[in-house]
Order: structure tokens, then sequence, then C-alpha cells
């Protein structure tokens, strides 16, 4: 009688679903890195009822890549359940890329804080502040010894918190500065969320041409035009320097996101070819990605 070889047990594939837990200290900072997370393109949950973290995971598992980064802000207001989740979070790790990420900082700050938006620690019941600060430290303890990563943010304002997070869990695709470069015409009016407008109706008006004005900014014949008039290529090089110094200082301060608007009379020929110029520049310079949009081509 032959003897069955043993079955070799086949490698399990490395979970591909990333999920982060934030956590920490109430007054730490958690809203702001959920702002943050949510910028970099993360399914954020914020304050999740702590009977859904399960079905979330789960749900983590089944979608696989075809989900974003999913990351959960959970605290002590979840109660109970709180102090269950450090005993829970082990297992969690067999099916998902799960990291948890704890926010602290020291009682003094932490009682400022608190005291500058005026409202009670969620657990200071009848004590003070640093009673419900210290029975909150008692409860997370376990929890902050368990966590890939812990941040102070004692000595971090909001801008300097973002940019941390920024700087950790951004993927080698994500943008420093998404910037929405977007046409206009004056006569249909301003955008009014527009960072920065410049207004390109020093140059001569392809409208005027027969043979052009059936065309837009996108044709060749129009382009052409409009780059041979005086000041054109003069000012498509000083836009393109200032929005070099311009977008690299926004990446430095947190600045996300931008929207850079080049008007004409009608927004169908002088600002759409000048448009598609800078953004072409801009795409070119390091942490921009940059969106086109022709807000009023097409409604003449």
């Amino acid at each position: 009688m032959t003897a069955t070889p043993p079955q070799t047990a086949q490698p399990q594939p490395a979970p591909t679903q990333e999920v982060l837990i934030v956590t920490g200290m109430s007054g730490a900072g958690r809203s702001t890195v959920a702002k943050a997370l949510e910028d970099l393109d993360w399914f954020v949950v914020d304050n999740l009822p702590p009977q859904m973290l399960r079905p979330l995971l789960d749900l983590a598992v089944r979608t696989g890549e075809d989900t974003p980064r999913i990351a959960a802000v959970l605290d002590v207001r979840g109660r109970d359940f709180f102090t269950e989740l450090q005993d829970l979070l082990p297992s969690l790790r067999d099916n998902i890329r799960l990291s948890v990420l704890f926010l602290d900082a020291s009682d003094g700050v932490l009682v400022r804080r608190f005291e500058s938006v005026r409202r009670p620690h969620p657990l200071q019941g009848n004590g003070t502040i640093l009673d419900g600060i210290m029975e909150e430290r008692t409860r997370v303890k376990q929890l902050r010894e368990f966590a890939d990563q812990v941040i102070d943010t004692s000595e971090l304002n909001v801008h300097q918190l973002t940019n941390r997070i920024h700087d950790t869990y951004k993927t080698d695709n994500t943008p420093g500065v998404k910037v929405t470069m977007t046409s206009f015409g004056f006569k249909y009016g301003l955008p009014s969320d527009a960072d920065m407008i410049a207004d390109v109706r020093f140059l001569p008006n392809p409208f005027w041409v027969p043979e052009l004005r059936a065309l837009n900014g996108t044709d060749a014949p129009v382009r052409d035009y409009v780059f041979e008039q005086q000041g054109a290529e003069e000012f498509i090089d000083l836009w393109s320097r200032m929005l070099a110094v311009a977008l690299a200082g926004y990446q430095r301060e947190n600045k996300r996101n931008a929207l850079i608007a080049i008007g004409c009379t009608g927004g169908k020929h002088r600002s759409v070819a000048i448009v598609e110029e800078l953004a072409r520049r801009a795409s070119a310079l390091p942490g921009v990605a940059v969106n086109v949009k022709h807000r009023d081509l097409g409604r003449e």
C-alpha cells in the first residue's frame, strides 16, 4: 500500500486592503487627522459606532483593492466596546493590513485645549477636566502600547499635524497640491471660489477674425493666433514662474487645493488657449496635479 504524501499547505496571499484605526486621547487631534486622511483620498469614518467596526472590516476584506484605504476614528465615547477593542485588534490583522495610530498630548496641553473650546472632557463626569484625562489614560494604556505609531501633538499646530499625516500616509502618486485651471468669460461673471485670477483681454480677440470666430482656444488656428500676439509668450512665461513659486508654497503651508482662473471676454478663445498652455507647464512641477476646465466654453 502506497502512503499518500502529506499535503503541502498553500501560502495565503498577503492582505491587500489597508485599514487604519485612529484613536488616542480626546483633544489630541483626531478630527484634524481625519480631515487630512480624507484629503489623501482615504475613506474616513469618524466617530464610528463601535458595533459597526467588524462589519466595516468584513466589507473591506470582501471588496479588497476595489475599496479605497479605510480609516476608522474610534475613541472612549464607544464606552465598554472601546475596552473590548484592545482585545479584538490582534485577531483582525489576519485578513487586513491593519495599523493603529495613537494620538497623544501632555496633560497640560489637553487641559488648555478643552478650556479653549469650553467643552467638558467626555469622561470627567462631575469632576474636573484633569480627572477625565487621567481616567482616559487608564483606559487607553494598553491600546497605546499596541499602536503601530504614536504621535505626540503637544508641540504641533493644526497645519504641522496635517503635514505630518500627509508625509506619513501619502503614496508615491499622491500630489502635494491639486490644481484646477479654468477659463471663463468676464461677461458671465468671476469664479467666486478662485484663488488667483488673470485677465488676458489685453490680447487681440480672435472673435473678430472671421475664420476663427466659430473655433475655440483648443483649436490649433486659434492657439497659434493667440501666441503670435505681442505679450502672449511673456505672460505665459511670467505666470508659469509665479505658479512654480506659489504652488511650492501652497504645499509647504498645507494648502492642498487651488483654483486658478484665466478670463477673457467670452471664455471661448484667448483664456482657453492660455489655460491649456499654463496647465501643460504646471503639470511638470513637482507635487502638482492639474485638472483643466473651461467654464463657459459653448455657452455663447
